[in-house]
């Protein structure tokens, strides 16, 4: 078993993969940027010589991620101020997205409560950023990357796509969409030289999640990873794999969900834990508020923030 252990923890991806404008191109665009994830991820292609197109509902974090980003790493950067829970805001990234050879989609919702307590709004809002902003500039963007002949796109998905969970139902639901779309664009387009990946966090020290108070983890639920910390795993499975769970806790507990407990026991386990984080939000006559935001909103499925 320790051996077992052992090798799980110290699986490798290898050598780092190239990301860099040498591979991709010039050009990064990271939806969701303010801070968080997006802004990790920001921070690291710009550390690698891409310019950055940087994509969020507000101006200020925005302006002042892209001012640091120019004056360490000497790389163009701006900004695109958009909801891309709208159409309008979609069309105003892929306006912007003229020679992009690396996308990273990353916003997301995600309203935490009974599903029956969820607003029509809500409903739609989340369909709206998780998946429909996602797909629609994979598809549009993707397709000039293919008819180049190079690119790649990373779809944050999360832990909490891999099964259902009590409270956030519909969040996990379209995270499992972004995952499946990952592996079979990664199948499709890998032959025409663009990269497709599907990163599934567990919980996130991101500013959102600190925001959403979870009053407890789990024995089981590994602690909160850095930001800076997934994008790397990120950026090293990029155009090595369709998937990639950053952090070997969390990767053993996945597979352990996976493999050792019939689903419904998976199911029973994970929305156990999602309850104790979250004891309020079963107490609440509707879902927790929360607007399309720019870093993933905590959806601790599995103990996941996404």
């Amino acid at each position: 078993m320790r051996r077992y252990l052992r090798g799980f923890a110290s699986a490798s991806l290898g050598p780092r993969s190239d990301v860099g404008s040498r591979k991709y191109g010039p050009r990064a665009l990271v939806v969701g940027a303010s801070d968080g994830i997006g802004a990790s991820f920001a921070s690291a292609l710009a550390a690698r010589g891409l310019d950055v197109i940087l994509v969020a509902r507000r101006r200020e974090p925005l302006a002042a991620l892209a001012e640091r980003l120019r004056t360490a790493h000497g790389v163009e950067t701006s900004v695109v101020v958009a909801d891309v829970g709208t159409p309008e805001g979609v069309d105003a990234v892929d306006r912007a997205a003229d020679g992009v050879g690396l996308l990273v989609c990353n916003a997301a919702f995600a309203p935490i409560g009974p599903f029956v307590a969820l607003t029509p709004s809500q409903v739609d809002a989340v369909l709206d950023v998780n998946c429909r902003a996602a797909v629609r500039l994979t598809h549009s963007i993707g397709s000039a990357m293919v008819a180049r002949g190079r690119g790649g796109v990373i779809l944050l998905s999360s832990m909490a796509g891999a099964q259902g969970s009590a409270l956030v139902a519909h969040y996990a639901a379209t995270k499992a969409y972004l995952r499946v779309l990952a592996e079979g664009l990664w199948t499709e387009w890998r032959p025409r030289g663009v990269d497709v990946l599907a990163c599934c966090p567990g919980l996130v020290r991101t500013p959102t999640y600190l925001a959403s108070f979870p009053a407890r983890l789990g024995r089981l639920v590994p602690a909160p990873m850095e930001p800076d910390r997934v994008v790397r795993a990120a950026l090293a499975a990029l155009g090595r794999r369709p998937v990639v769970i950053p952090g070997w806790r969390n990767r053993l507990a996945a597979s352990a969900v996976a493999r050792l407990l019939p689903r419904s026991a998976a199911l029973a386990l994970v929305s156990r834990q999602t309850r104790a984080m979250y004891p309020s939000a079963q107490r609440s006559g509707a879902a927790a508020e929360a607007s399309p935001t720019e870093s993933h909103r905590p959806a601790p499925a599995d103990g996941s923030d996404g």
